[in-house]
């Protein structure tokens, strides 16, 4: 039996955890955050205790202690978290290799009002404005002229300003009314299912407009096309992430790749293609070997 720590949410954890079980992987859920950790003898965790961990905590100065507390090879190793947490990276990365992203500017604070206001003059409002290092939505807005886009960056001066990693940046995206939101799993370089995000009507009724499930969108299974498909397999092959979760936005004839997660929840079991787990068990058996 391979004992595999996962530092993911419990919602993840409790997933996986039979399905695993069935293929001779144990998962222990090892949680990092919002807890206090001794660092000698007592430690919570040893290094005799597992034997591969699933995915590198996403909080990086807590995944340090644990990463140096477990000493375990990681399905995603802490450089393809930090990868995909870079949205900026990745797009330039993306966009290099002609994988179609949307028009971004990044901005690395501080610069001018001056500087803003051509950026803005870049597109045609509204723009979207989206923190480089965020995760879950936090702190993505969007602005329909001037003065407001000046307003949420002053903001974004405020308060992203992230001091363990320096990162005081952001991005500047063109806004795709309409779009259709998919979330992609590709794992190991091959498709392994996907969800179309849609928000309640009650919801878009409101104004909403960001398809982030934590903030009340439904994740629905989907048959993805096969264009589709080879799209979210060729990014995660460009980006060399194992597991990895790939956000792609359909308008009309369009399609772009909106940001990738390399710390994924997992979702329904009937929501990925047959065989996911089997595929899972061996990726994680593959590193603890």
């Amino acid at each position: 039996m391979i004992d595999l720590a996962v530092a993911n949410d419990q919602e993840t954890f409790q997933r996986m955890r039979e399905p695993l079980a069935e293929r001779g992987i144990s998962v222990q859920h090892v949680p990092v955050r919002e807890r206090v950790v001794p660092l000698g003898a007592d430690a919570p965790w040893s290094p005799a205790e597992y034997d591969v961990g699933f995915v590198y905590p996403g909080r990086l100065m807590e995944g340090g202690v644990a990463d140096a507390l477990l000493e375990v090879p990681w399905l995603n190793d802490h450089e393809t978290v930090l990868t995909s947490r870079n949205k900026a990276e990745v797009l330039a990365r993306l966009e290099r290799t002609n994988l179609p992203v949307p028009e971004s500017v990044y901005v690395s604070n501080e610069v001018s009002e001056s500087d803003l206001t051509t950026v803005f003059e870049r597109f045609e409002p509204p723009v979207v404005v989206k923190p480089n290092s965020t995760t879950r939505g936090a702190g993505v807005a969007k602005a329909h002229d001037l003065d407001s886009f000046l307003g949420i960056c002053d903001y974004l001066s405020l308060v992203h300003d992230y001091r363990a990693t320096g990162d005081k940046s952001f991005l500047v995206q063109e806004y795709l009314p309409e779009a259709v939101d998919y979330r992609v799993m590709v794992l190991e370089g091959e498709y392994v299912g996907a969800v179309e995000r849609t928000l309640p009507e009650a919801a878009a009724t409101r104004g909403q407009w960001k398809h982030n499930v934590h903030r009340g969108a439904t994740a629905t299974g989907v048959d993805l096309p096969k264009p589709l498909r080879d799209l979210a397999e060729s990014v995660a092959g460009e980006l060399e992430i194992p597991f990895l979760g790939v956000d792609l936005l359909v308008s009309g004839d369009r399609v772009v790749v909106n940001e990738t997660n390399a710390r994924p929840t997992i979702d329904d079991e009937t929501k990925y293609e047959p065989g996911f787990y089997d595929r899972l068990a061996e990726a994680i058996r593959s590193r603890a070997e």
